[in-house]
């Protein structure tokens, strides 16, 4: 675990796991989450790969910058981190806001990413009003306050308790103005005309009890891409990864060895 001062100032939290010299695999979590959400995913890895987990600006042991974020901004945050590992020809797997940071970062670097992995994310997610009031409810109200309007949407009848548990001590966690600024984010990103410009392999995995961001809408994204594939994880809510990692893992790293990743 490393905190990286990017080219541009920022200051970000870095977890690194697997081999130094292996292909590099780069996880981005969702909004108001933080590294530790794909712990589970991590234990079912194929040692050989190098994994790279960071926290977004605002989330985790990366610095707060005062909201609203811009999504190029994030996307240039990964970009940078990216240049100063000296890393390219990665896959990029991202969830939620992570997965559109990784739609942007695919369109604006293709040398940095050959693959995209995007799970509980669309090219679009939602209307702007949406996140323009979940900004001002965790400014105002606090993450106690996002916790519960969030939890019902993303957990499924079969959510485990202990997932849950989880879920909602990252949101406690994070900082609000993280939150909001991530949430601003969010409300100004429409990608579907530069996804739909992407021609590299994909794997779109969704949970099919996913209220947040919905399989239909997901599916609709990655179809997107010419030649991309879509999975349901069944019985999993938003967060896929961190209630089914064993599903989750085995399915990224059947794609990873598809595509000649490992």
């Amino acid at each position: 675990m490393s905190v990286i001062t990017l080219p541009h100032g920022l200051r970000i939290d870095l977890q690194e796991s697997g081999a130094p010299d292996g292909a590099a695999l780069v996880l981005v979590h969702e909004l108001g989450t933080d590294p530790r959400l794909w712990a589970g995913v991590l234990a079912q890895l194929p040692p050989e790969l190098r994994v790279l987990s960071l926290a977004l600006r605002g989330h985790g042991r990366s610095e707060v910058p005062a909201p609203p974020y811009a999504m190029g901004a994030l996307v240039r945050d990964v970009e940078a981190l990216l240049d100063h590992m000296g890393l390219g020809d990665t896959v990029l797997a991202g969830l939620g806001l992570g997965g559109m940071v990784a739609q942007g970062l695919a369109v604006k670097r293709l040398d940095q990413v050959r693959a995209l992995v995007l799970s509980g994310t669309a090219a679009k997610l939602g209307r702007p009003e949406l996140w323009q009031r979940r900004a001002a409810l965790a400014l105002e109200g606090g993450m106690e306050a996002v916790a519960e309007e969030l939890l019902p949407r993303w957990t499924g009848r079969k959510t485990p308790l202990e997932a849950a548990t989880q879920m909602r001590a990252m949101l406690l966690d994070c900082p609000a103005q993280g939150y909001a600024g991530g949430a601003m984010a969010i409300a100004g990103t429409d990608f579907y005309t530069p996804t739909s410009g992407l021609r590299l392999p994909v794997l779109g995995l969704a949970g099919s009890e996913d209220y947040e961001t919905p399989p239909d809408l997901q599916r609709e994204t990655v179809e997107l891409i010419p030649g991309a594939r879509f999975e349901l994880l069944r019985g999993a809510g938003h967060l896929a990864c961190l209630e089914q990692p064993e599903g989750f893992a085995g399915a990224l790293t059947q794609f990873l060895r598809e595509i000649g990743h490992l």
